[in-house]
């Protein structure tokens, strides 16, 4: 076993349901890369210190917890730790399932003096018990009768390293939590504590079902930080030790010590009446329906096909049971970024789940709905109607020290109302509407209005802003945030006009929408004829260019190499922004704007985030770079599990895992949802021979099936759609309808920065 590879491992074997998160550490605890586990908007508070503060600088920070930690069964062999360090593992296999949605683990392992064991886990966190979580450990003597030690535990602030020098990872929190009671008897246990300063409550529980031959010893203790059952016995050759550990989490800002506690007991009653068996069943049903639902199929690259699932499988896993609780960029696979959720969510993820869990990303968007009241504060801090959402948060409070990149995104409240209106042309969610989705749209219509202004030629201006791209801050007129701004003012005008009595509710005048709908008529979109191609921002492409060639390919990411201040006055770009408009805005370019748009960024962007080559295979494949498109997928589907950053031992990206679907349905399938109509314009790299997909939209779910010469169509169940290919509209039932794709002719390949083209994808084992 390779234990450094451990700590890439852990995060790409991490089980989570939205609510609970178990890093895929080993059960023994030790060796690990990073211990882990999380309960969804469960944080702590901690000062964000300034060398000089400023007015509406955020002055708290937030980070996520690892809490309690229940995965912990360690194995006394004869008296020897089993531990991967020492002894020997002649076989050792591990197994995140899909189908099953558990990690299970195989391992033969040799004491240092020679005895012999098979150990066989499986874990899992219950899709359909939100609270629950469970774990099969079974040991095996493969030569002799032994003695079998278990210690099972529920540990409280366990040590976490941070390396605080990177600004990607969390802040290093040494003992947030403070106990409160902790109580065991017989098989089960119960911890509560407290954080420090956020003043949040969550208990955790455990409970045990033992099968073995008799002669079992048991002992149960728990103090303020630990509660533990041990389990000793003798097991002849032949025979098996097996422990059912089920597991219970919950949290709450205002409930008692009682409340809580009873919360998870009630929760751990439910999981011993289901059973491990019971469980096993449940979990396999859900993910039936999800993959029936969800699944992409790839002919010709099986890497991809595994990845592409893999992708599917995590942005389940994150947003599933979240249920009014963020989904943070990391989800719930570790602690980059301290836990926060950024526009990661609603530009990347939620396209995702709203054509295959449409409730989940409700359920998302109902979160962002709960914090209205917090971006409302933040609009009024920084003179501004309406509601500005934050940049970073678990909480929906601004806690990012203040940062230009970051503070003037303020495009992210765009993102959001782009996501709603996305979700209710999707589902036709009346009730959504009515109690969330259009205070949302009209609250953000209102910032836009107030953040803007209509210059001495009429033109409506966003200036001071930051968009997409983190190397560019504090500019006038980003395309993206303009063009995002302005179909958020015309959504918010057209539900007004539709629903007199949501204008009623939240008291929007006729002159308040008709300066919404003169603002998005106004919106200024800079465009140079000289060069043919839009600025990203007013004054980008007058900066100086980058030095590409001078630049040490070990420099990337230039943001831990090189000062802001430099990266902000030169033609480089972090991440697709104008590229990023192309596609979620394309309905404002032409083909020909789109081709030159596209290759003039192509040279300028480093991708130096993990939300850039989704994007990209987007745009290249729609503007006819197939293969280079190809690769950008390949990139976005293989961030993580090929550790492209470097950084996965802090948690999986969940906008690149996002970004492979976006690659492949909304890439190669050509999909836009441009006015609620979904279209599409399919074509298919060189190198795969069939990609199929399947999405749901008004109830409907229907698949979408490509080859080389042509696509075809199809409903599996609900009502016939209307759709369009490559431009021809066409309706679509359970009859297959299948239609040809015309050539193209992208022209010269772009290229990129020197040492910044993607890796050119030859498929193995194809």
């Amino acid at each position: 076993m390779d234990v450094d590879a451990l700590q890439r491992t852990e995060s790409a074997f991490a089980v989570s349901n939205g609510h609970i998160g178990l890093r895929g550490t080993l059960e023994e605890a030790e060796p690990r890369g990073l211990p882990g586990t999380y309960l969804n908007g469960f944080y702590e508070q901690h000062d964000l210190p300034y060398a000089e503060t400023g007015y509406g600088y955020p002055e708290e920070g937030q980070t996520v917890v690892n809490v309690t930690d229940g995965k912990v069964i360690r194995l006394l062999v004869e008296d020897e730790p089993l531990d991967m360090r020492y002894g020997q593992a002649t076989d050792h296999d591990r197994v995140l399932d899909f189908r099953k949605g558990t990690l299970a683990r195989d391992t033969v392992w040799s004491s240092p003096t020679g005895r012999r064991v098979r150990v066989k886990t499986e874990r899992l966190v219950s899709f359909t018990q939100r609270a629950v979580a469970a774990i099969r450990y079974e040991v095996e003597p493969l030569d002799d009768e032994l003695q079998l030690v278990v210690q099972s535990d529920l540990l409280a602030n366990e040590p976490v390293e941070s390396d605080t020098r990177d600004p990607r990872v969390a802040a290093a929190l040494e003992s947030p939590l403070i106990g409160e009671y902790h109580h065991a008897e017989e098989y089960h246990a119960v911890l509560v504590h407290q954080t420090r300063k956020s003043g949040l409550r969550m208990a955790a529980a455990m409970d045990h079902k033992i099968d073995v031959s008799d002669g079992v010893r048991t002992h149960i203790e728990a103090e303020e930080d630990l509660a533990r059952l041990t389990i000793a016995v003798d097991v002849p050759k032949g025979g098996r030790l097996r422990i059912t550990k089920f597991l219970a989490y919950g949290w709450s800002a205002q409930r008692s010590v009682p409340a809580v506690r009873a919360q998870v007991e009630a929760a751990l009653a439910g999981a011993r009446q289901t059973g491990w068996k019971g469980l096993l069943a449940e979990q396999k049903e859900f993910l039936d329906d999800f993959w029936q639902t969800s699944d992409i199929e790839i002919d010709g690259d099986p890497e991809l096909q595994q990845a592409v699932r893999f992708s599917l499988f995590h942005l389940l896993q994150a947003g599933a049971r979240g249920e009014t609780r963020a989904l943070a960029g990391k989800g719930l696979t570790g602690p980059g970024y301290d836990g926060h959720a950024f526009w990661d969510t609603e530009t990347f993820v939620l396209p995702v789940l709203t054509y295959s869990m449409p409730d989940a990303a409700r359920d998302a968007l109902r979160w962002r709905h709960s914090t209205l009241d917090k971006a409302r504060e933040r609009a009024t801090q920084l003179g501004l109607r309406g509601a500005a959402f934050p940049w970073r948060s678990i909480n929906g409070a601004e806690c990012s020290a203040y940062w230009p990149a970051g503070t003037a995104a303020f495009h992210v409240s765009a993102d959001i109302s782009d996501a709603v209106v996305r979700y209710l042309n999707a589902t036709g969610d009346d009730e959504f509407m009515r109690t969330c989705g259009a205070e949302l749209l009209l609250e953000t219509a209102r910032m836009w209005l107030s953040l803007g202004h209509f210059d001495r030629r009429g033109r409506f201006r966003i200036d001071g802003v930051t968009g997409p791209d983190e190397y560019s801050a504090v500019a006038d007129n980003n395309v993206y945030t303009n063009l995002m701004a302005r179909r958020n003012l015309f959504y918010a005008a057209e539900i007004v006009g539709q629903h007199d009595d949501v204008a009623r509710r939240f008291e929007v005048g006729e002159d308040e929408v008709a300066l919404w709908r003169k603002a998005a008529d106004a919106m200024l979109v800079p465009y140079d004829e000289e060069l043919g191609v839009h600025p990203q921002s007013e004054g980008f492409l007058e900066h100086d260019e980058w030095d590409f060639e001078a630049t040490d390919p070990d420099f990337y990411p230039l943001l831990l190499n090189f000062p802001y201040f430099d990266l902000y006055r030169k033609q480089v770009v972090k991440q697709a922004d104008l590229v990023l408009a192309l596609h979620l805005c394309g309905d404002s370019f032409t083909p020909e704007e789109k081709a030159r748009d596209f290759a003039y960024y192509e040279a300028r962007t480093v991708r130096d985030s993990s939300l850039s080559a989704g994007t990209q295979a987007v745009v290249a494949a729609e503007v006819g770079h197939l293969e280079l498109a190809y690769d950008y997928l390949a990139e976005a589907a293989l961030t993580d599990l090929h550790d492209v950053h470097n950084n996965v031992r802090n948690g999986l990206h969940l906008a690149s895992l996002a970004g492979a679907w976006q690659g492949t349905v909304a890439g190669f399938g050509g999909l836009r949802d441009h006015g609620g109509r979904l279209t599409f314009a399919p074509r298919l790299p060189p190198q795969l021979r069939r990609i199929a997909f399947r999405l749901t939209f008004r109830g409907t779910r229907f698949q979408v099936e490509i080859d080389s010469e042509g696509a075809t169509y199809h409903v599996i169940t609900g009502e016939p759609l209307e759709l369009a290919h490559h431009g021809e509209t066409f309706t679509v039932n359970s009859e297959r309808v299948r239609l040809p794709i015309p050539a193209v002719d992208p022209g010269p390949a772009p290229v990129q920065p020197q040492g910044r083209a993607p890796v050119r994808r030859r498929p193995k084992g194809a």
